[in-house]
């Protein structure tokens, strides 16, 4: 195969580093918004068509590589081979044969179209953990192959794309993010985007969380769509509350079932108290016994109250443990380590005897009995039907990370983090607003 645009880039290795500083990938980049509309000749420089896409096999390939160009032929759009393109530069599009298939052109499975999948469609910079819109994408050859190696963001390539047309093929890249840095979401054109690829999983849940906010609703719906369950379940646990909400009721209750399941019971519970009766029914009939069972106890509490706000997830262990005993049953609880700050002591009846916090069992010999760090300072503990106010200033006035809320008896039925009340707060900014006339 000819080489394309000049020399060959020496690797991919090579642009896996933002393109703007390298002067040599820049002088060889094709920009496909320039390419749209530019002439498709044969050897001699009889003109056959005008180029009306790049065609590209995207999904799972880190470096997309181009198949093809889609063509103007009269009224006709021809597919033409990447293997029948001799040269493809920002000026010129030479094809080594005068044979084509001038069927009108059909999109096979897996196959993009740059111009028209792409451009202008939201994307996630994986590196910069945001929202991009791309405004051109850019070619470049690997080896004795074109690939698609670029993605430019931003205003300038847009106004090049609406002015004169001398200018359209001239690459700007002063804001170019490697494609390898990219993730498509949703569906695109044919492919549809059945798994994230291993970086975005890999992103934390706030900034899943974020991008998912910024995203358009099909996007959106994609992106979810296309992660675990468990990854998705914390992604929404760090969204703004109406967004969550919002995005729970776009996508199908079955799908809304599995991610509420893989939620901690008090994230579960405030998603759910959003759906109504028969909504709400159907997603707690698809939950596992014992978060359903869970879920619905925390429901029967009002949200206003101790019990509503309360995380029943619990470390509880009884004396006559080892410290060594206790921290490897915490292992156990490992997915639930943002919950547990501290660990439930009770006696034979399951009775509240300390809450022994974390930093203590790490600081104390292995081989102590529990129940010898029993001991002042005691835990708060409050009702599970205490009003918010008694709670917020539960939490404000000894200044713990977390106090516990146990029956009648002294039994322990969750644990109110500090989270957990900023959260309530939030959800009634009468609480937290200054009266003005009091001023």
């Amino acid at each position: 195969m000819v080489s394309r645009v000049g020399v060959p880039l020496p690797s991919v290795k090579r642009l896996r580093r933002r393109l703007i500083d390298v002067r040599t990938v820049r002088e060889q980049l094709v920009s496909v918004a320039g390419l749209i509309g530019r002439p498709v000749e044969l050897m001699g420089g009889a003109e056959v068509g005008r180029v009306f896409d790049v065609v590209t096999l995207t999904a799972g390939l880190r470096v997309p590589e181009v198949t093809g160009l889609v063509i103007r032929v009269g009224r006709r759009r021809a597919f033409v081979p990447v293997a029948q393109v001799s040269t493809l530069t920002g000026q010129t599009v030479t094809l080594s044969s005068a044979q084509l298939d001038v069927r009108e052109f059909e999109r096979r499975d897996g196959e993009v179209l740059l111009m028209g999948d792409v451009v202008d469609h939201q994307l996630v910079d994986i590196d910069g953990v945001q929202i991009v819109r791309a405004s051109d994408l850019y070619l470049a050859p690997i080896g004795d192959r074109i690939r698609l190696v670029g993605v430019e963001v931003g205003m300038r390539s847009l106004l090049r794309r609406l002015g004169p047309r001398r200018f359209r093929s001239r690459p700007t890249p002063e804001r170019v993010i490697d494609w390898t840095d990219i993730q498509l979401v949703g569906e695109v054109g044919s492919v549809r985007l059945d798994r994230a690829n291993r970086e975005l999983r890999r992103l934390r849940p706030a900034d899943l969380a974020g991008l998912l906010e910024q995203l358009g609703q099909q996007q959106r719906l994609g992106l979810v769509d296309s992660l675990d369950a468990e990854v998705a379940a914390d992604a929404l646990e760090e969204m703004e509350t109406e967004q969550r909400d919002r995005l729970l009721r776009e996508i199908t209750p079955e799908r809304a079932t599995a991610i509420i399941a893989e939620m901690e019971p008090d994230e579960a519970t405030e998603a759910l108290r959003e759906f109504d009766g028969d909504a709400r029914d159907e997603i707690l009939a698809g939950l596992p016994a014992t978060t359903r069972d869970a879920v619905q106890r925390l429901l029967g509490y009002d949200e206003e109250t101790a019990g509503g706000i309360m995380t029943t997830v619990l470390a509880i262990v009884r004396r006559g443990m080892t410290v060594a005993d206790v921290i490897d049953s915490l292992r156990a609880l490992a997915n639930h380590r943002d919950d547990l700050d501290a660990v439930l002591v009770v006696d034979e009846d399951g009775v509240l005897l300390d809450d022994v916090s974390v930093f203590e069992l790490a600081v104390a010999d292995r081989a102590t009995d529990i129940g010898d760090l029993v001991g002042p300072p005691w835990p708060i503990v409050v009702a599970p039907d205490a009003p918010l106010d008694d709670v917020v200033d539960a939490v404000l006035s000894n200044r713990r990370s977390s106090i516990v809320v146990a029956d009648e008896a002294g039994r322990p039925l969750g644990r109110i983090l500090l989270d957990d009340v900023l959260d309530a707060l939030t959800r009634t900014p009468s609480r937290v607003r200054p009266n003005v006339g009091d001023r």
